[in-house]
């Protein structure tokens, strides 16, 4: 009986011993060839794989060999993965993961990796995640949100982007309101003395006020264009000429580029681009995005709409821009036309980046324009601010970009 007990147990112990050397790995290894193609075929510089323990690691090394050499790349091992504000601090404790790379990719994540072990500063530390993050290939927008999970950083998002105003500054405050409900039938959603605000499509407003009762002198330049999104733009080049509206750019249609339009002039001197965008490379987001719109019929009649708006603002540098944009308000780009950037506000709005050299304006220093962002918490994001603006001539409820553009919420 003891003989046979004894003989039992031993047959037990076997089994679970076969088991600890012949695990399978179906999941890790699906996970590993998926990262493994990326990397062949340059979506990401590097990828991690699964999290494993150190014996884990030992049972699945010849099937990461095999997945090396049939996609050509190269693996690391790494026992202490760089800790960053991407992913919660303890992820990899007392775990080891895979890193799959081609190339040189590797030594920028030792580099990166020995950059973040030498210091504290927080804003170092951010930047060297992001820096992770696209080494990941990650966009902007998923960095973001990784880093709002795991730190302080915020972006507009998180505070509920309700809609967005451009406000525009008249000498004639009259006669600019009844050019934009009468010749373009905007609809008028609220109006006083000083200011009026119309509507352009959903959540995109457009706000004229008054010089008079402004700190501007109406002298400061009009850096600054505003597209009007429609799909009928032979309707409204008609329209416009009907109208004996000053045309600044005639109507140009190409099927096979990325956008038409024409552009006319308000009556002081503000640019209104009249815009329809294609289906083309540069727009693989974006039309998706503007294909899910309501066209709002003006005043004028149904065919006269527009389903949305670009605030264009000009600037001499535009990659600092662009990264003031992605990583200090978090917004999202929608259509990269290479000297333009177009980056969603809201369902109805986009903000426009041009490069003043192919722009039809000039950079400004001073400029008789402003941005507000309709934020459902915007004592969160002035709070927010508070913590993290390095501007010290900042007003409450009030931030300026690096082109000195005043944007409110």
């Amino acid at each position: 009986m003891n003989f046979k007990l004894c003989d039992l147990a031993f047959f037990v112990l076997l089994i679970l011993s076969a088991s600890c050397t012949k695990r399978e790995f179906l999941k890790e290894s699906g996970q590993v060839e998926a990262f493994a193609e990326m990397v062949a075929t340059d979506v990401k510089p590097l990828a991690l794989g699964p999290l494993m323990s150190e014996a884990e690691m030992d049972l699945f090394m010849p099937e990461a060999e095999r997945l090396a050499e049939k996609y050509q790349i190269s693996f690391f091992r790494e026992s202490e993965l760089v800790k960053t504000k991407l992913f919660p601090q303890d992820i990899a404790e007392g775990k080891e993961v895979l890193i799959l790379y081609k190339g040189t990719a590797l030594l920028n994540y030792e580099d990166l990796k020995k950059r973040l072990a030498s210091t504290s500063d927080e804003k170092e530390i951010r930047d060297l995640s992001r820096r992770f993050g696209r080494l990941l290939g990650y966009p902007s927008s998923a960095i973001n949100n990784l880093l709002a999970e795991n730190s302080e950083f915020r972006g507009l998002e998180d505070f509920q982007i309700q809609g967005q105003e451009l406000i525009w500054f008249f000498q004639d405050l009259n006669k600019a309101k009844d050019f934009y409900a009468e010749k373009l039938g905007l609809k008028l959603l609220e109006e006083n003395a000083s200011s009026a605000t119309f509507q352009i499509a959903g959540d995109s407003r457009l706000v004229l006020k008054s010089v008079a009762d402004s700190e501007y002198s109406g002298q400061e330049a009009k850096s600054v264009a505003l597209a009007l999104l429609t799909d009928n733009l032979e309707a409204w080049y008609e329209h416009v000429q009907k109208e004996n509206i000053p045309v600044k750019y005639s109507l140009k249609q190409n099927p096979e580029g990325a956008h038409d339009g024409f552009v006319a002039i308000d009556p002081e001197g503000y640019l209104l681009e009249f815009e329809m965008f294609r289906q083309h490379p540069e727009n693989e987001i974006l039309m998706p995005e503007l294909q899910s719109l309501e066209p709002q019929s003006t005043k004028l009649g149904s065919n006269l709409n527009f389903y949305g708006s670009v605030t264009w603002l000009y600037y001499k540098d535009m990659l600092p821009m662009e990264i003031f944009m992605t990583e200090n308000l978090g917004l999202r780009l929608s259509a990269d036309q290479g000297w333009a950037k177009i980056y969603r506000v809201s369902e109805n709005s986009y903000l426009g980046l041009v490069d003043e050299k192919r722009g039809m304006n000039s950079f400004a220093e001073e400029k008789l324009v402003e941005v507000k962002f309709d934020l459902k918490d915007a004592n969160g994001w002035e709070e927010y601010l508070e913590k993290t603006s390095v501007d010290s001539t900042r007003i409450k409820n009030t931030f300026k970009d690096l082109g000195g553009d005043l944007f409110r919420f």
